[in-house]
């Protein structure tokens, strides 16, 4: 694969006016190739999660590689992708009342899937008048959002959705307490759970009389751990374009896998320790793998090697705190805890080869 769409551009790294969004290309490209052979290694369908990194560009690297179709959590995202070109959207969000008839108007244009879990969704999309096409949201052990799969409310819900006219597209699920498992074993035993439920859980709905052609499934750290899918016919992981620092943490990839890095500059050099400009709003202030570092600091970031000393502290609004001094204008790469709140802080990022700056995208990180 080859990233053929970057922009040209004529500006070296080491001349970006800080805090910028760096992705390397390289380890962008063998992240999707990886991902895309496990869907397949798997035999299910891949639709990557592009709340990751809100780029027209990368997504269409994802489908390039084989995705079938993208994943939303915004109905913005939504109609910025249909209006580059994508025509099968899952927004994998608890349908929003006040955005029926956004919804409505961009089902008209694409293949648009809305995601319920309650009686009130099916009521407001049935009152727009509009026939959608609809995902079952169901809670797989996150508890979360979703219908409890051993109680009556997936049945109740799905009879609503037959009686509104919509199509049932399938079951869909967020196995999203993979997070909370520090071993591959773990890992694996979630989304084993998250498989058996959805799958079981089918079974009854079509023993009910209704259709369930699609079961779709996914978090990075489930499906980088999983034994089979067997039941299932699609995965939705996002993270696994960038990785980041809390997925090392969780052993789901290595420090050279990560993609994604802050460029930032010493603003202030004190006894003890430095600031950058690089504060929540660039990293965002997810506590990451289970400690207080709130982020990682490179000696090398193209060949992935971290700094065992040289960490992110704390974080305030524009400040980041490192603990230790370095020269006033030193500039350093950071390894965000959470690559997709700190790809949404902002709204362009930059591709680079090496040293070499190659393109510029922009994050379409509106709501």
């Amino acid at each position: 694969m080859t990233a053929s769409i970057s922009s040209p551009c004529s500006e070296a790294l080491s001349e970006l006016p800080t805090p910028a969004l760096i992705v390397d290309l390289d380890k962008l490209e063998s992240n999707l190739e990886r991902m895309q052979a496990r869907a397949g290694d798997l035999s299910v369908r891949l639709r990557p999660h592009v709340k990751t990194h809100k780029c027209v560009e990368i997504a269409q690297l994802q489908l390039e590689a084989g995705a079938v179709g993208i994943t939303v959590s915004t109905l913005y995202e939504a109609e910025v992708f249909a209006g580059a070109g994508f025509e099968d959207i899952t927004w994998a969000f608890p349908l929003i009342l006040s955005r029926v008839g956004q919804a409505a108007r961009l089902s008209r244009r694409i293949r648009l899937g809305v995601t319920v879990d309650s009686p009130q969704a099916v009521a407001a999309l049935t009152a727009s008048g509009e026939r959608f096409h609809v995902w079952m949201k169901v809670d797989c052990g996150y508890h979360r959002a979703g219908v409890d799969p051993v109680s009556g409310a997936p049945l109740r819900l799905a009879a609503d959705i037959e009686a509104g006219g919509h199509e049932l597209v399938g079951l869909l699920s967020h196995s999203g307490n993979a997070y909370d498992e520090r071993t591959l074993a773990g890992r694996a035993a979630v989304a084993e759970a998250e498989r058996e439920r959805i799958t079981t859980l089918a079974g009854r709905l079509r023993a009910a009389g209704f259709e369930v052609p699609e079961l779709s499934v996914g978090s990075t750290p489930g499906m980088t751990a999983v034994a089979h899918l067997a039941g299932v016919t699609e995965m939705r992981p996002g993270n696994y374009a960038y990785f980041d620092r809390t997925q090392v943490g969780l052993g789901s990839c290595a420090v050279a896998d990560c993609a994604l890095t802050v460029l930032a500059s010493v603003v202030s050099c004190q006894a003890d320790h430095c600031v950058i400009d690089a504060g929540a709003l660039a990293l965002s202030k997810d506590s990451g793998p289970a400690d207080s570092v709130m982020g990682g600091v490179f000696v090398d970031a193209t060949s992935g090697e971290l700094d065992e000393e040289l960490v992110v502290t704390s974080l305030s609004q524009e400040h980041g705190k490192l603990n230790a001094p370095l020269p006033v204008g030193t500039r350093v790469r950071v390894l965000p805890n959470h690559s997709c709140l700190a790809a949404a802080c902002f709204d362009q990022m930059v591709g680079v080869r090496g040293e070499e700056v190659v393109a510029s995208w922009r994050v379409w990180n509106g709501r």
